[in-house]
Formats: structure tokens, sequence, C-alpha cells
């Protein structure tokens, strides 16, 4: 099912927003299999609510990946840098730990 679900994740054409991703995180998502976690954003884009598809962005503005945001786009805005322990405070409440988790996530090969 998850096989299936990734599938489905990467067959979809049309992002509504993207997400700039530092080094590190461009890295972990790449390279190491992890979800994104707001801390690796420096810049967000486009205007998405939770549960559509994003592009995730390099620092270069190369596309390296999509997927299911657990954000909106305002929210994501202002969870811009912020730790995970940080997300309530900003918020007032806590939807995820992570802006795309890895099992809604696809990158780019």
């Amino acid at each position: 099912p998850r096989d299936a679900r990734k599938r489905w994740i990467a067959g979809q054409q049309k992002s509504k927003g993207y997400v700039v991703l530092d080094a590190g995180a461009a890295a972990a998502i790449t390279h190491g299999g992890g979800s994104l976690l707001c801390v690796g954003v420096k810049n967000v884009g486009g205007h998405f609510q939770r549960g559509d598809v994003i592009r995730l962005e390099d620092e270069s503005g190369r596309a390296i990946g999509q997927g299911l945001v657990n954000y909106s786009s305002t929210e994501a805005m202002t969870l811009v840098g912020a730790p995970t322990r940080e997300i309530a405070d900003r918020l007032g409440y806590a939807n995820e730990p992570e802006l795309v988790h890895r099992d809604n996530l696809v990158v780019y090969r």
C-alpha cells in the first residue's frame, strides 16, 4: 500500500506550492530517507492547504521531490526554521512533528 501511495504522489503533476530546503535538509531527504522537518525549511512559496502536494527544492531552486504537506502555506511560513519543539508555541497547536512525513514523500532520482 505504501508503494501505491508513493506512486500516486509521484504522479501528481501540479503542486500547489513549494518549500526551499537548506543543505542539511536536502541531504537528509535525498540520501537519508528522512522526513522534512520545519527546521530545514528556508522559504515557502505558493498557496496550499494541509494534504496538498508541494514541491521540495534545494537552495539553487532544483526540485528534489514532492510530498503531501501537514500544514498550510500560512502555517508553514510561521514555522520556517522552527525546531519541532517550537511548533505548538508558534501556532498554538501541533498537527504533526514534521512538515512532510517520509511516507508521504517522493524523491526525484
